[in-house]
């Protein structure tokens, strides 16, 4: 059935596959009632079934918990007239309901039944685990604003690939997307730019359209809420000291004032890194301290992302207030005061029980041991900091930034960044050599790709840009592929993408043809999609 991401294990048997109709069950042990609400949901949509609960051990579908296996592990058996999904927790069995999803084919997966009648669950036993437990997108929802519905649809997108953190990116120089309520002005000021820049590398080229938006936190409790009913996390990133012009636009106090007229800022309207970053008060401490506890009380994952990356030092070093700062903490210079605020915050969020994660740059200058790394320039920080004792978290932006173009094709729009290909992505190993078989490879806790919106203004570029890459991706991070990247099986990926293609076109996903940009100039009928009459 060409399932993505591959299982350990699949076996199937001839005459044991299990019909669906009117009559059909769909029952929940202890624990996997949630799950069985949306597999009912998903389900009773595409197929017009209604899936009511019967006789445990029934025939008919049947979720349950087993100890014995691992909390994402999962187990699927189809035989002598039902189906059966095992999880060791919750996650487990969603992850196991996902698969039994795709052996029913594309069209269970779209919103409403082309068919009321022949649907079937092949006889099979998959046996399944993932190969790491952090498997993560990063949205950036500040170079352009994604609506809360956008998102809600990337939630369910992640989920139909067993990926498991969504990592938003919440404020940068070009936008502040999240609700303070003790500082409204972060939003009624700092989350709306007078204009954009339009395409790579045009400083001269303007859209002049007032572009932004923001999420309320209850937005925010819903997207957390609806996301963790899928087994994903969300992680929030509040970005600091740098990339800061948007809280600064709305708050001078918090820019370097002895040598920026920080009131005359807006909301950058450039992409890149802003020179324009916070002071290092104490009364600019207490101010995210105040962001943070917000923060804290609208997500609950372990770890709150801080970015600590790209933070320019010339304002520090004109700042006779920063100078004098540094003199006082005692520090060398301003690559230390930005250690400084960065220890400042792992140890505030570690007093709440939380864990600071951030960009590598934040190893400069020695981290708390609680502390995370998202290794973005490379390997080279991931594996500094896995040897000195930290988790990381791969994300190189030579292989898994998303908006980097996937061809030299001249007609790729807004070609940026390196070329990563479909089997560029695909051949992406988390674990570098020099880690492998070392016990530092364990800190090596997971792998996310990264979705920078700049050039993505609406959920359409979106999709083109990280589909089918993120498909790939989710391999990478699921399956147990071999460790040389050159060793894996790229022509049966591919192969088995045809029919993933046809999923993506039933969740609606407006995804890059695999014959580029424009499919209809190179050969017809690829993948389910119309040739245009031209």
């Amino acid at each position: 059935m060409d399932l993505l991401p591959a299982p350990l294990a699949v076996q199937y048997a001839e005459g044991e596959a299990l019909p669906l109709g009117p009559d059909t069950t769909l029952t929940a042990g202890p624990g996997a009632e949630a799950v069985a609400g949306w597999l009912r949901g998903a389900l009773g949509a595409a197929t017009g079934l209604p899936l009511l609960p019967g006789p445990p051990g029934g025939p008919g579908i049947e979720l349950a918990l087993d100890a014995a296996l691992a909390p994402e592990e999962y187990r699927l058996t189809v035989r002598g007239g039902r189906a059966e999904v095992a999880g060791g927790s919750a996650a487990g069995v969603f992850w196991g309901a996902q698969t039994l999803r795709q052996l029913l084919g594309p069209e269970a997966l779209r919103r409403a039944p082309l068919r009321r009648e022949g649907w079937q669950l092949p006889g099979c036993t998959v046996t399944d685990a993932p190969r790491f437990g952090w498997r993560g997108a990063l949205l950036d929802v500040c170079r352009h604003f994604l609506p809360k519905a956008d998102v809600l649809r990337f939630v369910d997108l992640l989920a139909a690939h067993k990926l498991n953190v969504l990592h938003l990116h919440l404020n940068d120089d070009q936008g502040w997307r999240i609700e303070i309520r003790r500082h409204p002005r972060l939003t009624e000021v700092g989350s709306w730019r007078e204009r954009s820049m339009v395409g790579f590398r045009s400083a001269d080229r303007r859209d002049d359209r007032p572009h932004g938006g923001y999420y309320t936190q209850d937005d925010l409790r819903e997207i957390v809420a609806y996301a963790a009913e899928r087994q994903i996390t969300v992680l929030p990133e509040i970005d600091l000291p740098g990339h800061a012009q948007a809280a600064i636009a709305a708050y001078p106090e918090l820019g370097n004032t002895d040598v920026v007229d920080t009131a005359a800022l807006g909301v950058w309207t450039d992409w890149g890194v802003s020179p324009n970053v916070l002071n290092p008060s104490e009364a600019t401490l207490r101010f995210f301290e105040g962001v943070l506890e917000e923060v804290l009380e609208l997500f609950p994952s372990p770890f709150v992302h801080i970015g600590g990356d790209e933070c320019p030092k010339d304002q520090w070093k004109a700042s006779p207030y920063a100078q004098a700062r540094i003199a006082e903490l005692g520090l060398r210079d301003e690559d230390e005061l930005q250690s400084w605020l960065i220890r400042h915050f792992d140890r505030w969020l570690a007093e709440r029980g939380r864990r600071l994660i951030g960009w590598d740059e934040i190893l400069e200058g020695g981290l708390a041991p609680g502390a995370a790394v998202s290794s973005w320039r490379g390997y080279e920080g991931g594996i500094a900091a896995a040897e000195a004792g930290h988790d990381v978290v791969m994300c190189p932006e030579q292989h898994v930034y998303l908006d980097h173009r996937q061809s030299s094709d001249d007609d790729e729009p807004i070609p940026v960044g390196w070329v990563r290909t479909l089997e560029d992505v695909y051949r992406f190993e988390p674990v570098p050599p020099q880690l492998a078989g070392t016990p530092a490879a364990a800190h090596v806790i997971g792998t996310q790709a990264n979705v920078w919106t700049e050039f993505m203004d609406d959920a359409r570029d979106v999709d083109y840009r990280v589909f089918p890459r993120l498909a790939a991706f989710a391999e990478v991070a699921w399956s147990d592929l071999p460790r040389d990247p050159a060793a894996r099986d790229w022509a049966g990926f591919e192969a088995r993408t045809a029919t993933h293609y046809r999923r993506l076109d039933a969740l609606g996903v407006e995804y890059r043809h695999p014959d580029g940009p424009r499919p209809w100039q190179r050969r017809p009928g690829v993948a389910g999609r119309p040739v245009p009459e031209l």
